[in-house]
């Protein structure tokens, strides 16, 4: 079968992936690293991609186009914007938006572009089999749309209304790209996060705090979905 790629935006997203794969070996490229290994019999390639959209959509890119990967999963943390989200919970998203991209001005939507769309779906195999792994596990999934900024939101009244205009659950600054990129390039595509912080004024110090194990959660999830997946 094809390649998997694992995606995070930090070293501390894809440090519990790594831990689990063998065979392991760094392939420099583009001033990053991509870590190629195994996973059971799947062959997976890993990256960090560093923060924001920009160098996210270059990571995505790159593992598609250089190293053949034929899914994308991505595992990070998220801040959550609805109120029944709380710290470690896990969400993926059914849609992702970037909540900066703003030419309202020209009487477009808060998040379009010609010839783009505002929300993009992620792959409904792999939500299924997302759902699956939960049900297994015993842990409770919850599903909306994300929305992607090049901006750490630590603000309740950004969070209000990007929670209204994109009537999105969580917020982070990657995803939106990913999908993109992947949706571009007719590649199927998943987003995973774990919640750290909820987005308002105690985000910085919540971040910092719940940063590792929230990660480790989403890591944990992501390889058993990669076990799941079809050969």
């Amino acid at each position: 079968m094809g390649k998997i790629a694992i995606m995070g935006a930090m070293p501390e997203e894809i440090e519990p992936l790594l831990a689990k794969l063998e065979n392991v070996k760094e392939n420099a490229y583009g001033a990053n690293v991509y870590y190629e290994g195994s996973y059971g019999t799947k062959e997976v390639v890993v990256a960090y991609s560093k923060i924001g959209k920009v160098f996210a959509a270059l990571t995505a890119t790159i593992l598609i186009e250089k190293f053949g990967c034929e899914k994308l999963l991505f595992s990070g943390v998220a801040g959550a914007i609805s109120d029944d989200l709380k710290i470690g919970d896990l969400v993926i998203a059914d849609g992702l938006c970037q909540h900066d991209l703003d030419i309202s001005a020209f009487g477009h939507p808060y998040g379009y572009v010609p010839e783009g769309e505002v929300c993009i779906a992620t792959d409904v195999t792999l939500r299924n089999i997302a759902k699956s792994v939960a049900q297994k596990k015993g842990l409770t999934l919850k599903e909306g749309v994300i929305a992607t900024g090049d901006q750490f939101v630590a603000n309740p009244e950004r969070k209000e209304w990007v929670g209204e205009t994109f009537k999105a659950s969580a917020l982070e600054m990657e995803g939106a790209s990913v999908a993109v990129v992947c949706n571009a390039l007719n590649v199927p595509f998943f987003i995973l996060r774990a919640i750290s912080d909820s987005a308002d004024m105690d985000a910085g110090f919540d971040f910092d705090t719940f940063l590792q194990s929230s990660a480790k959660i989403s890591a944990d999830f992501i390889l058993d979905m990669v076990d799941q997946i079809e050969a």
